[in-house]
C-alpha cells in the first residue's frame, strides 16, 4: 500500500504531466492558426487586398491576440456554455418627419451663409 507521500509524489507528477501535455497542444493550435492566417494573408495579397507589409503585420497581430487570449482566458471546461447576450439600445424619441424637415432646413441656411462667407473672403484682395 503506497504511502501518503508516494501518493502526493504521483499527484505532483501528474500535475506536472497536464500542464505539460497542455502546452504541446497550445503550441499546436497556435502554429495550426499561424498557418492558416498566412495562407489568408497570401490569398488577400495575390488579390491585391493588401500589401505584404500589411499582410506580415496581419499575421503578426493575430499571433499576439491568440497568445494574450489564451493567457488571459481560463482553462478549465467548465466555462459557461451559454451565448454572449447582445444588448440592443435605441433611443427613446421617435423621430418626426416634421423634425427632419426642420434639421435639413436648418443645413441648408448654414450652407448658404458659409458660401455666402466665402464669395466675401475670395473677393477681398
Amino acid at each position: 500500500m503506497p504511502g501518503f507521500g508516494d501518493v502526493v509524489q504521483r499527484a505532483f507528477y501528474l500535475g506536472v504531466g497536464l500542464a505539460s501535455y497542455a502546452g504541446e497542444k497550445a503550441g499546436v493550435k497556435l502554429t495550426e492558426l499561424r498557418s492558416q492566417a498566412q495562407k489568408l494573408a497570401d490569398e488577400m495579397v495575390s488579390r491585391g487586398e493588401m500589401t505584404t507589409d500589411e499582410a506580415k503585420r496581419f499575421v503578426e497581430d493575430l499571433m499576439q491576440q491568440a497568445q494574450q487570449s489564451s493567457v488571459n482566458e481560463p482553462t478549465s471546461g467548465a466555462q459557461n456554455r451559454e451565448p454572449r447576450r447582445i444588448e440592443i439600445l435605441t433611443d427613446d424619441e421617435p423621430t418626426t418627419v416634421q423634425q427632419d424637415d426642420q434639421d435639413v432646413d436648418n443645413l441648408r441656411q448654414q450652407v448658404l451663409r458659409l458660401q455666402e462667407e466665402l464669395q466675401k473672403l475670395k473677393r477681398q484682395p
